[in-house]
């Protein structure tokens, strides 16, 4: 039997917010979606997701929600990491702080892990994930979200764990990177899934706002843009026998 499961890159903002909405229930049909995960570290404001906005990307077909380094910024969600919401934080920040890092779920293990390249210190995603992956009984079928940075970590993770993991997914750059493809032990690998946002703008933020950084050096707010969406996602197809990925392609929809 294959799981169908949909990965959604980092969405941004309220363009993202409605992509997903207008979106999401027609593909899930469309492509017999089994489980659908998203990161939304950017889905508020592009900074971190609040719990109302958290609550219309369920409420929009999303089955689990993934994040990154901005996790903390709307401090609100912060007590309802430790709830039932489907929310997950990187495992691998130190031990003590709010949230879980993965859960199980529809028979999936999904693992959301953070890189250490140019973002937050944390502790060592590959050893980290040595860790979890040794800790009891884990589902055949395993997905990890990496958010990070660069795509030398992102890739080297991929091949670190095939043959252990079903997919490595990266996030956190917002730009769909053409390299899917499985690994010879069976592990679907891309660096970077894209972003579920505004298609007129730098990376999701306002294009006046980032080229006046660019060309002024100047600390400057960078609002999210406005106007027509694209969303980005890749699509994985999971032996649930063997835990091995079968095919991941990729999927771009425009939103109006």
């Amino acid at each position: 039997m294959t799981i169908n499961a949909l990965m959604i890159g980092d969405v941004m903002g309220k363009p993202g917010r409605s992509a997903i909405k207008g979106l999401l229930p027609a593909l899930r049909k469309e492509l017999d979606v089994d489980l659908v995960v998203a990161n939304a570290e950017n889905a508020t404001d592009g900074r971190g997701v609040s719990l109302k906005h958290a609550e219309e990307l369920l409420s929009s077909g999303v089955d689990l929600l993934t994040s990154g380094n901005h996790i903390w910024d709307q401090k609100e969600i912060i007590p309802y990491l430790d709830s039932e919401l489907p929310l997950l934080r990187p495992f691998n920040y130190p031990e003590g702080v709010p949230g879980r890092g993965s859960c199980i779920i529809q028979g999936v293990m999904v693992v959301n892990a953070m890189g250490r390249a140019f973002l937050p210190d944390t502790e060592c995603p590959f050893r980290g994930m040595d860790r979890l992956l040794g800790q009891g009984e884990t589902p055949k079928a395993v997905i990890v979200d990496f958010h990070a940075e660069a795509s030398s970590e992102k890739v080297a993770l991929g091949w670190y764990l095939d043959g252990q993991v079903s997919a490595v997914c990266g996030t956190h750059t917002h730009v769909p990177t053409a390299d899917l493809r499985i690994l010879p032990k069976g592990t679907a690998h891309v660096s970077d899934i894209g972003m579920t946002g505004p298609t007129n703008s730098i990376i999701g933020c306002e294009v006046e706002a980032v080229l006046s950084r660019f060309l002024t050096a100047m600390p400057k707010a960078m609002p999210v843009a406005e106007g027509p969406a694209i969303l980005n996602a890749v699509l994985l197809q999971i032996n649930d026998a063997t835990g091995k990925s079968e095919c991941i392609r990729r999927i771009s929809r425009a939103w109006e």
